[in-house]
């Protein structure tokens, strides 16, 4: 299906919307035309559905959509859709929905409580990665990937899904089990800036009933409701005319079409049918404005006109008109892109987007980011530059410019199409279903594109886009840290002040030309070697550059590009506030010879990346594009390793984000975690740390290149190539580029004091962090130190396994046992760069007065690991899912792109890839004992917590007082 550029940031960036005159009182929204139970859209649409998919029904009006794909082999992906979800709640049941899909893993007529996911994990799915599920407004989907194909374990999957469908228990015991894991994702949800979403869809849905159904629902009755209220809704909604069962992997079509029908064929209603819940119709209004003040958020503002839906059917009309409006809010979103970029800019950035609205309502928005205390700056050119479109239009070189890059990606689409994996195919029929979307084939995508825009002209597209800022409003929804001088009044007031100012034409840019199409004579190649059991060719330069070159047949036209400068953090001073969080000032700032505005124009019609990184032991330039373009790709990174321009607009636009983002962590537990989790099992190392405000305000452009400039003039340079290549090919590329560049050095040996850091001692009492948040929202977090990769691999390869059974354990006692938390974590990690570093660490959401339990809980678990073997079945169930997601992992050009990073360098990463899955396989209970009782020592934990402050001074008042 057409998937056209910038739609996506402007979803991420909010509900967002335009300007134009207030529109008349708005009338009832149409209902949408219903398909017959058992139909697809097709059958009403002029559209051709891909011929690559079956698609079916049964006799009782359930779906099916099946597609093989033997890429990779041996993989499936089924999904549940079921055309139900908060919108359908009672009063009474709001946020059952959400809790019936948790119920689904809780017990049902063949499958006892507790055991779906054991089954599960037995066949190598794990939780969380290939089962879940989730609950949206209209719709809930149940996923399982499987990493295998036979019949057990198609057989096994579909069952859970049929028990998931129509033979769940409910219990009232274990409902009431679930309570708190419930309660807890509650907790984990509320954030400012999902309290912001909240009240945004009440403002900008005024007396529609999609605010009034959020699926997380009412505390009171995720507390209180009992299992036949549940239930209750269980048997109205879940139908099979109202399911949708979805396949798609390596097996034979006319056998998965045959285990449906036998297993979903006698599945009959339960209840009555119910008529699904009316919307409302938009409210008439006019100019209004809200602002939502929170701590926690930034300063925002969308500018939204809201009309009803559009509930047509899919055709090639609809989506020719669709189109045309987006690629006319993408040359403004290109505009806002241009004005964010340049000198003092008065928005950190801005976009445009047109959509639908769950079927309530269709909004059209401009979404803004300021700085604070600059919104009105922000709102100003933000409007101005809407009305510039809508006045003036759009030029036809800008739109065909947009043309251009659509044509690009749906090309990359297409001759990728073979190589989908399941999980992506089958989501591409999951996000039809909501809308009654036809489910279309890349191939057809681009052929509709291409007669869609052959002689499509700027006067089309600014006919279109006068009728896009169109609706109630403006409606003006201002999001902001601190009150506003005046509230919502003085915003109105912005707004108006601001449309009353003319605006001009724009201002057509100079033709450029991409200038860095040679580096001069291509290098010549000193050493070539081949390791063959790994498929990898080593190649060294003359001028030093080495070159790593995996060719793959995981994606077709994939093509992944790392290149790797210096040494990295190993280079950086300990005590010194590291450059990390402002190394995308380099992107950003563009070339010496050309901006990234001009970049971006000039490539148009190409496919690549650019970003930036500081890892352990290098500074990573990366791209991803298609095998086509891998010269613009590599001539691309190859100019910013020579010639970054380091501009200055660049880094202050990345400062105040920066500034902006790290004042919001402090408004959650997870945010503080997140951003100080780092320096702190790094035992306060600089390079690690998250800058103080201090630090921000007080760096300068030169501080950020002299932590960089040095690396990338003089450092050690490796290419890694993976993908859909030759290795000629990838030789031939990189010798014109990276090869003919002055001579690089070898890499040479680390010091061992360069090489060392420190996880934190043990601590009797939790380091206390805290919050602004909730007061019922709290974190812990128990870790023991281990050791590096290299002192021993596979005991390293053990402690793996040993963090698995630990989050078995906590999820059967904190999670399915004690319902305290949602989703308890272990994770671990084993350096390959610093000498002695690692660890095994638990982390946990839960309440407050919660924490002191999981401390001593995960001692608990830690004790009896340390002095008792593991069950054959709870090895199982912790080897075969890790074991499996390693295989898949190896099916894709990401994982060997980063594992054979350096390897050139270090050889001994080589068996690191070669002994992964043996040694994880050859992991025995006894092994993941003696790891217990090597690191998991009582005495050797280092815990902390991040709690609200107002807790925080409570205790510490409580503790004056009693002393």
């Amino acid at each position: 299906m057409i998937r056209l550029p910038g739609a996506g940031a402007a979803l991420v960036a909010a509900l967002a919307l335009a300007i134009a005159p207030p529109a008349a009182a708005a009338s009832p929204a149409p209902a949408a035309a219903k398909l017959a139970p058992g139909a697809w859209p097709q059958s009403e649409s002029d559209l051709r559905a891909d011929p690559a998919i079956r698609f079916g029904a049964l006799p009782n009006g359930m779906r099916y959509a099946i597609r093989r794909q033997q890429v990779p082999a041996g993989q499936a992906a089924l999904r549940l859709w079921i055309g139900a979800g908060s919108m359908m709640e009672t009063d009474s049941q709001q946020g059952l929905a959400h809790f019936l899909e948790h119920m689904a893993f809780n017990g049902s007529k063949e499958i006892k409580e507790g055991e779906m996911v054991k089954i599960l994990e037995r066949l190598g799915l794990a939780f969380g990665a290939d089962t879940n599920a989730s609950t949206g407004f209209s719709q809930t989907v149940y996923k399982l990937d499987l990493p295998r194909t036979d019949d057990e374990t198609l057989d096994t999957a579909l069952k859970v899904l049929r028990e998931t469908a129509f033979d769940l228990t409910i219990a009232p015991d274990a409902v009431d089990r679930e309570r708190g894991v419930v309660l807890s994702e509650e907790r984990l949800r509320d954030t400012p800036g999902y309290r912001a979403v909240v009240e945004r869809l009440k403002f900008l849905l005024k007396g529609q009933r999609l605010p009034q159904r959020l699926p997380i629902g009412q505390v009171e009755v995720l507390k209180t409701a009992p299992a036949s209220r549940i239930a209750d809704f269980y048997h109205h909604w879940y139908r099979p005319e109202r399911a949708v069962l979805v396949a798609v992997g390596d097996f034979d079509v006319d056998a998965m079409e045959a285990k449906i029908r036998a297993g979903f064929g006698g599945w009959t209603d339960a209840a009555p049918a119910l008529p699904d819940p009316p919307q409302g119709p938009v409210a008439p209004r006019g100019a209004q404005a809200r602002l939502f003040v929170d701590p926690g958020v930034n300063q925002s503002l969308q500018i939204a006109w809201v009309g009803p839906p559009d509930l047509a059917p899919d055709t090639r009309a609809k989506r020719r008109q669709d189109m045309i409006e987006t690629l006319g809010l993408s040359v403004l979103n290109r505009r806002y892109s241009a004005i964010a970029r340049a000198s003092d800019p008065p928005f950190l950035s801005a976009g445009a987007f047109k959509g639908d609205q769950d079927d309530a309502a269709e909004v059209a928005t401009i979404s803004v980011n300021a700085e604070p205390g600059h919104w009105r700056q922000a709102m100003q050119a933000a409007e101005r530059e809407q009305r510039r479109l809508v006045q003036y239009g759009v030029r036809q070189d800008e739109l065909d410019r947009e043309i251009e890059e659509v044509r690009a990606g749906l090309k990359a689409e297409a001759a990728g199409a073979a190589t989908r994996r399941p999980a992506e195919l089958a989501g591409e029929i999951l996000q039809s279903l909501p809308d009654d979307t036809v489910v279309t084939s890349p191939d057809d995508d681009l052929a509709e594109f291409e007669a869609a825009v052959k002689g499509l002209t700027a006067e089309t597209v600014n006919a279109a886009l006068k009728h896009v800022f169109q609706g109630q409003g403006p409606l003006v929804f201002m999001t902001s840290p601190k009150p506003i001088e005046g509230g919502e009044a003085t915003v109105l007031a912005a707004l108006n002040t601001s449309l009353q100012v003319a605006v001009t034409p724009p201002v057509q840019p100079s033709q450029v030309a991409w200038p860095y199409a040679s580096f001069g004579a291509p290098g010549k190649v000193a050493e070539r070697r081949e390791i063959k059991d790994l498929g990898t060719t080593f190649v060294r330069f003359a001028n030093g550059v080495r070159l790593t070159v995996k060719p793959t047949a995981f994606q077709d036209d994939e093509v992944l590009v790392r290149v790797n400068i210096g040494d990295g953090m190993l280079g950086l001073p300990a005590d010194r506030q590291s450059p990390y969080w402002a190394t995308n000032a380099l992107i950003e700032g563009g070339l010496r010879k050309i901006g990234v505005e001009d970049m971006e124009r000039v490539l148009a019609s190409k496919v690549y990346g650019a970003r930036f990184s500081l890892t352990d032991d290098s500074f990573a330039l990366t791209g991803a594009t298609r095998t086509g373009d891998l010269p613009t790709q590599l001539q691309v990174l190859a100019a910013y390793l020579t010639e970054p321009a380091w501009r200055d607009a660049a880094f202050l636009r990345l400062k105040a984000a920066v500034k902006t983002f790290r004042d919001q962590y402090d408004s959650t537990d997870g945010g503080v975690l997140a951003r100080d989790l780092a320096g702190i099992i790094h035992d306060g190392d600089r390079r690690w740390t998250f800058p103080a405000a201090a630090d921000i305000a007080d760096a300068s452009l030169s501080d950020v290149q002299a932590g960089v400039t040095p690396q990338l003039r003089d450092g050690p340079v490796e290419v890694v190539i993976v993908g859909d290549i030759t290795v000629d090919q990838a030789i031939a590329e990189t010798a014109a580029t990276f090869g003919a560049l002055p001579p690089r050095p070898a890499p040479g040996p680390v010091e061992t004091a360069e090489a060392t850091v420190s996880y934190p001692q043990a601590n009797a009492q939790p380091l206390v962090l805290t919050h602004k948040g909730r007061a019922d929202q709290a974190i812990g977090y128990i870790g023991w130190r281990t050791t590096d990769y290299w002192e021993d691999p596979q005991k390293a390869r053990d402690v793996a396994v040993l963090r698995e059974i630990m989050e078995l354990r906590l999820i059967e006692d904190l999670r399915e046992g004690q319902g305290v938390t949602y989703s308890p974590q272990v994770t671990s990690q084993h350096s390959l760069v610093w000498k002695g570093w690692g660890y095994i660490a638990a982390t946990v959401e839960a309440p407050p007065d919660k924490l002191a339990d999981f401390f001593a809980d995960a001692q608990k678990i830690a004790a009896d690991l340390r002095e008792h073997e593991v069950t054959a079945d709870e090895l199982t169930r912790a080897k075969r899912p890790r074991i499996d997601g390693l295989e898949k992992a190896r099916l894709t050009n990401s994982y060997w792109l980063d594992q054979l990073s350096d390897a050139q360098a270090d050889p001994r990463r080589l068996d690191v890839i070669r002994e992964i899955i043996p040694g994880t396989q050859k992991v025995t209970a006894a092994d993941v004992m003696r790891a217990a009782r090597a690191w998991l020592k009582p005495d050797a934990a280092f815990k902390l917590t991040v709690e609200p402050t107002a807790v925080v001074a409570a205790d510490q008042a409580a503790a004056r007082s009693a002393s």
